[in-house]
């Protein structure tokens, strides 16, 4: 008797602003039936080891195969998990990412505030698991350049999405229809 193949559960990780109604991943976790997220945090919403320990207690609840989705702050996220971490992902989409080793667009946090909270150095070993980077032409939170160097460390196949800036509601992107072919080519 053959065993079922599960689908994988798709797990939202979220950046610094946590859930946003109109953001594409908010959107696409309601969309998707096997979809979650991380949840937002409470307290400490500045510290990369409590983004790093929600991430895993949203892994530790999840039974079979997961595809993570990241997007900004939560592609980080995601890369200091996997660099302390030892739980089989099935593949990754990196969307977006915040460079937080540059200097942030005011009203994002200064770099020494990152760096005092463990964001810095962002890792950059390959990951363990297979992924996706795709980045903006004219991202203001990580250049194209920087995304390039960052998907080569990390492993991962980069797409060019083209001018997308930071792919928010603020850059006029709530549904993003690609999300879900990127994750299909994951599974």
């Amino acid at each position: 008797m053959d065993t079922p193949v599960t689908s994988p559960t798709i797990l939202m990780v979220p950046g610094l602003r946590d859930h946003v109604a109109e953001h594409w991943q908010t959107l696409l976790e309601a969309k998707l039936p096997n979809a979650r997220s991380v949840p937002p945090l409470e307290l400490d919403k500045l510290s990369r080891a409590a983004r790093v320990s929600a991430l895993d207690e949203a892994l530790a609840a999840i039974d079979g195969p997961v595809i993570l989705v990241a997007h900004s702050a939560g592609v980080m996220i995601t890369a200091h998990w996997a660099r302390a971490h030892q739980r089989p992902i099935h593949g990754a989409l990196l969307v977006t990412p915040a460079d937080l080793e540059s200097p942030m667009p005011q009203g994002y946090p200064a770099t020494d505030v990152l760096r005092d909270n463990g964001w810095l150095p962002i890792p950059r070993e390959r990951l363990p698991f297979p992924s996706i980077l795709a980045s903006s032409e004219n991202d203001p939170l990580c250049n194209a350049q920087r995304a390039t160097e960052l998907a080569k460390s990390w492993g991962s196949l980069i797409v060019d999405l083209g001018k997308v800036g930071h792919l928010n509601p603020a850059a006029g992107y709530g549904p993003w229809p690609q999300a879900e072919a990127l994750i299909e080519s994951l599974r």
